[in-house]
């Protein structure tokens, strides 16, 4: 079978032979919206366990928008003039937008300018959270399980705080969305790197696609202590076109999403696989997003295996994470020791490098193809190099041997793989 990927040119297909195909998946494909705008304008009007936002709204003089950032395709731009009309009509006169980076670089004016529209650049302040600027972060103490929570000011001097994201499965939240978008969204630096850490200590079967664990609910604790009193969450297919939106409680709109998110995203495999070809569509801008596409494979291959990540990454590893380039992707063990040691310092970096690690270098091989990681950084990352996928395959044969079974992974980046 003749399988392509979905970057144009940029990749030639793969012709995986039928005896050795154990199936392709991916999200199954969905009606979109049609009126996205009355869409979310129903949603916010009837909020899900929550009072509607013109009563929250009441007495309210200043609010303060929470929106996701360019790696996510909530319709930011439809959502926020509806909020907004409903805000000024309640009588708040002060409307501020904040970009949960997390970590993530800064917006550029570009992406900022398509992500948000003109209009409402015009209208409303902009404001990209810094995570390591220590002037802008207020801090809330430590939590009973041992965060040091900081977060931007602006949400402690807001009278409202309103928030916007994606609901898609995560290798860390379970799914994407809700509180997440304070924690780690725009918290500092250590209650970031915490969440990244802890959340790595458990293996991606306990955490991938399940909305209660350990992690939620510090998210959602992060939350209460940062006035967080409404969401607006969507559900979108890969291609990015609507399918649904939730509104209302930050806990309860937002599990009801987890329910349209798996539906959409969940991908139903009858086994593992000896190798696994993976597309990281649609994070694709570094590899700090596409190793999303590694964690879905992590859970279809076999002990022994090999994934192969098919992903463009123009912006290379992760400009905001540079040990990862630096040390390379090790076992287990190794990141616990270098963590241990202070040789790690990052502990965001060091919980990539152990969900990274343990599937590249413990339970399979890794193949990475050509792509926008010079090859030296990919050899030196832990990766086997391959000039085109049918040259990964070829390799991975010769690893695995002639009859193991293939399976093809479309868009990984959102996908959640489940057994059964």
């Amino acid at each position: 079978m003749r399988i392509e990927f979905p970057y144009g040119d940029a990749f030639s297909p793969v012709v995986v032979p039928d005896t050795n195909l154990l199936g392709v998946f991916e999200p199954i494909e969905c009606v979109p919206v049609e009126d996205i705008q009355a869409c979310v304008q129903k949603a916010i009007e009837s909020p899900i366990g929550s009072s509607t936002l013109d009563e929250l709204a009441k007495g309210c003089r200043s609010a303060l928008i929470i929106s996701d950032d360019y790696t996510r395709q909530t319709p930011v731009s439809v959502i926020i003039p509806i909020l907004e009309n409903i805000l000024h009509t309640a009588g708040v006169s002060d409307i501020r937008i904040l970009v949960a980076l997390g970590t993530h670089r800064p917006m550029t004016e570009e992406e900022t300018l398509i992500r948000f529209g003109q209009d409402v650049i015009n209208r409303i302040p902009i404001i990209q959270h810094e995570y390591k600027n220590l002037e802008r972060l207020t801090d809330l103490g430590t939590t009973e399980t041992g965060f040091h929570l900081t977060v931007n000011s602006s949400v402690m001097e807001t009278d409202l705080v309103i928030g916007l994201g994606q609901i898609v499965p995560h290798r860390i939240a379970g799914f994407s969305g809700g509180a997440k978008i304070i924690l780690p969204g725009i918290c500092g630096a250590s209650a970031i790197a915490q969440t990244h850490w802890l959340g790595s200590l458990e293996k991606g079967e306990k955490m991938l696609g399940f909305e209660e664990n350990p992690i939620r609910v510090e998210m959602d604790y992060a939350a209460s202590q940062c006035k967080l009193k409404f969401i607006v969450n969507a559900v979108c297919d890969p291609q990015g076109s609507l399918v649904g939106i939730f509104a209302g409680d930050y806990v309860k709109a937002h599990r009801e999403g987890c329910k349209l998110s798996r539906k959409v995203f969940g991908v139903k495999i009858p086994e593992k696989a000896g190798i696994v070809i993976a597309d990281s569509f649609p994070k694709d801008i570094e590899l700090w997003q596409a190793a999303k596409a590694l964690y879905a494979a992590d859970l279809m291959v076999k002990d022994g295996g090999v994934v192969i990540i098919v992903t463009p990454c123009p912006e290379g590893v992760a400009k905001s994470h540079p040990q990862i380039l630096e040390r390379g992707y090790t076992t287990e063990e190794e990141t616990l020791c270098d963590v241990d040691s202070g040789k790690l310092s990052s502990l965001s970096a060091a919980a990539h490098c152990l969900r990274v690690g343990r599937l590249i270098k413990e339970k399979a091989t890794g193949i990475m193809v050509h792509n926008g990681i010079p090859r030296e950084d990919i050899e030196h990352l832990g990766f086997l190099y391959a000039e085109t996928p049918q040259e990964a395959l070829e390799m991975a044969f010769k690893i695995t041997g002639k009859e193991s079974t293939v399976a093809i992974l479309r868009r990984g980046g959102e996908a959640l793989p489940m057994l059964g």
